[in-house]
C-alpha cells in the first residue's frame, strides 16, 4: 500500500488508542496524562476519551491518582490465540520426554488476568500420578507455577500481576514473605514447595523464558514420592524439569 493509500484509510481514533498502548508498553512505572500528551505530541483533551475507554475495557489501569499503566490483557489475548497453540505444540514432545524419564506427570501453565491457567498436561508413564486438567485456574500466591510466573518478571509487571490477583477476589491479601520467596525462586532458577492444595505432593516448577528472561509460562511437576527406591527422586525431577523448561524456552525463542 502506498503512503497516499495509507493516509486515505486512516482511522484517527484507532491511531490514538494504539499510540497510547504502544507508549505505555515501552514505559516502566506508568505515565501521567500530561506525560502521555507530551510523548505523543497531542493535548490531553484530544485523547482523554480514548484513554478512558482503554481503562474501562481493561487494557490500561489507573493507579496512584493520575498515573496510567498497561495491563496484561493484551498479553492474555495474544497467548490464548495462535501463539498459545504453537507453544503447546512445541512443549508437548518435551513434556512427554520428561514424563517418561521422571515417571511423573507435568503440566504447562501461563498467566491470564489474575490467574494461573493450565494450557497443557502430560500424564505420567507409570500407574500413579497427579494430573491437573487443562483449563484449570489457580492462584499466583500459593502454587509453584504462580511463584515462577511472578518471580521471572520485572518489578512493574510483577506488581500489576499481584494487583490483578487481588482484584480477582483474594481476600487474604499478599501472603507474608511472598516477595522474599519470589526472590529466592529467581536466584535458584526454580520453585520446589509442598503443595498447599494436596497432601503428599511437592510442586516442582521451572520457567519457560523469553529472550529477555521474562517468564512466558511455567512447567510444573506435581511430584509424588514413589515406593520404588530406583525411581527418580524429587532432586532428580528438579534437574529434569529445569532441562525441559530450558528446551521449551529454546524452541519458543527460535534458538
Amino acid at each position: 500500500m502506498s503512503e497516499e493509500d495509507s493516509e486515505k484509510y486512516r482511522a484517527p481514533a484507532l491511531d490514538k488508542g494504539l499510540d497510547i498502548l504502544e507508549l505505555l508498553a515501552s514505559t516502566d512505572g506508568g505515565l501521567t496524562q500530561v506525560e502521555i500528551a507530551k510523548a505523543i505530541g497531542k493535548s490531553p483533551n484530544e485523547f482523554y476519551r480514548m484513554l478512558d475507554r482503554l481503562v474501562r475495557r481493561g487494557y490500561v489501569q489507573r493507579q496512584d491518582g493520575d498515573r496510567f499503566f498497561l495491563t496484561l490483557k493484551l498479553f492474555g489475548l495474544a497467548h490464548f490465540h495462535a501463539p498459545l497453540r504453537r507453544l503447546v505444540s512445541f512443549a508437548a514432545p518435551v513434556m512427554r520426554d520428561f514424563a517418561n524419564k521422571a515417571g511423573q506427570a507435568c503440566h504447562l501453565a501461563v498467566y491470564d488476568r489474575g490467574s494461573v491457567v493450565v494450557i497443557a498436561q502430560q500424564d505420567s508413564s507409570t500407574y500413579w500420578a497427579l494430573s491437573i486438567r487443562v483449563g484449570a485456574q489457580m492462584s499466583l500466591f500459593n502454587t509453584g507455577s504462580g511463584h515462577v510466573l511472578l518471580a521471572f518478571q520485572n518489578d512493574a509487571q510483577r506488581d500489576r500481576m499481584i494487583a490483578e490477583q487481588l482484584r480477582g477476589g483474594n481476600e487474604d491479601g499478599v501472603p507474608e514473605g511472598l516477595i522474599e520467596r519470589l526472590d529466592e525462586v529467581r536466584d535458584n532458577g526454580y520453585e520446589s514447595m509442598n503443595s498447599l492444595q494436596t497432601a503428599g505432593v511437592r510442586n516442582i516448577s521451572a520457567p519457560v523464558l523469553t529472550v529477555d528472561g521474562t517468564a512466558l509460562a511455567a512447567i510444573t511437576c506435581p511430584y509424588i514420592t514413589p515406593m520404588n527406591s530406583k525411581a527418580p527422586s524429587a532432586e532428580d525431577c528438579v534437574i529434569l524439569i529445569r532441562k525441559a523448561a530450558a528446551k521449551i524456552s529454546e524452541i519458543a525463542a527460535g534458538q
